[in-house]
């Protein structure tokens, strides 16, 4: 008998492209309109998890429809999408709450934040509370309302997008690399306090990723400047949002089962020789 080895792995393919890590969860994804956050709903759809988009926007910053409404476009998992402003809790208890249509909450991504270049010596009290208050506090409270459903029933992952800008300081941006760097300990500090609940707490800190996430007159960086930084970083491009949606996947998923405490960098090597 001759064994038809091109219909064998023909069937096994398709067995692994069935395969889905978030078949039936329920995610929330702040940001989730444009930049990271949106690769990140996306990717969750299609590794089969219903998604709440929570922002204070619902056109996505770049060109194309609304997140919610490309997932139920181009895949066969629910989304909706929530106004919510990061720094009211109520906004937060609201997207959490919706996820309560997907079965209640199983993954929460707290990816909303900000970014601007700024002068130490010049930044004014109104600019840092601003971004705190964004970055910082919204991820606290993000984590708080989420937690709370997740002890209801028996446990859940949380992911927070904190920076490499976490890890060590930036002089161009002292502000960011406060906010990013509170978000990493807060972290640490939730695994510990929540992991007898069954809830998982990492975070993600992408490198120079390809988004919009400055203010709108922010200057846009030269292609000399572009291809500068490409130098400093080993695997010579920038980042997608789609890695980090890929690293968010897999902290989300069972494979990241007993994965917690834990800094994921996803930034092409840059950081892995300063």
């Amino acid at each position: 008998m001759v064994t038809n080895w091109l219909s064998i792995i023909g069937v096994a393919v398709e067995a692994v492209n069935a395969m889905s890590l978030l078949t039936d969860q329920a995610a929330v994804v702040t940001g989730g309109s444009s930049g990271i956050g949106r690769g990140i709903a996306l990717e969750f759809a299609r590794q089969g998890a219903d998604v709440v988009v929570a922002d204070v926007r619902e056109e996505p910053k770049e060109e194309g429809d609304p997140t919610h409404e490309v997932i139920e476009a181009e895949t066969d998992r629910e989304a909706t999408f929530v106004e919510c402003d990061v720094t009211a809790v109520a906004d937060l208890e609201a997207a959490v709450e919706a996820a309560e249509e997907f079965g209640g909450i199983d993954v929460m991504v707290n990816n909303a934040g900000i970014w601007r270049p700024e002068e130490f010596l010049e930044v004014t009290e109104e600019e840092y509370e601003q971004l705190m208050d964004i970055n910082t506090k919204g991820t606290y409270f993000g984590c708080q309302v989420a937690a709370e459903r997740m002890v209801e029933s028996g446990g859940g992952s949380i992911i927070n997008l904190s920076s490499i800008n976490g890890i060590f300081g930036n002089g161009g941006h002292p502000t960011y690399s406060v906010s990013k760097g509170g978000i990493a300990l807060l972290t640490y500090s939730l695994a510990h306090g929540l992991g007898g609940e069954g809830i998982r707490v990492n975070a993600i800190h992408p490198g120079a990723i390809n988004t919009n996430i400055g203010p709108e007159d922010t200057e846009q960086t030269s292609d000399e400047q572009a291809a500068q930084l490409r130098q400093m970083i080993p695997l010579g491009r920038q980042g997608e949002p789609e890695d980090i949606a890929g690293a968010a996947v897999f902290l989300a998923s069972d494979l990241a089962g007993y994965v917690t405490g834990e800094s994921l960098v996803v930034d092409g090597g840059w950081t892995s020789w300063r």
